[in-house]
């Protein structure tokens, strides 16, 4: 797996997340839940991840719509 960026934006993770998965790429988030663990203040960023196949089409996505770093 191959991470594509890391984000506090959860509006950012959701819609990176959905453009990706309506081209067909799977993704995984990772991290999501730690804020529970640091009492939910937002310092640890989650992480999106996806396959190695799929990286450079889903940077190309990203890079497109501005939802790159």
């Amino acid at each position: 797996m191959k991470e594509l960026f890391r984000s506090n934006d959860p509006v950012r993770m959701s819609a990176a997340t959905s453009l990706l998965e309506a081209e067909g790429i799977v993704t995984f988030q990772m991290d999501q839940h730690m804020s529970v663990l640091e009492g939910s203040i937002g310092v640890l960023p989650a992480r999106l991840m996806v396959a190695d196949r799929d990286e450079f089409t889903a940077r190309a996505i990203l890079r497109d719509t501005g939802l790159d770093d």
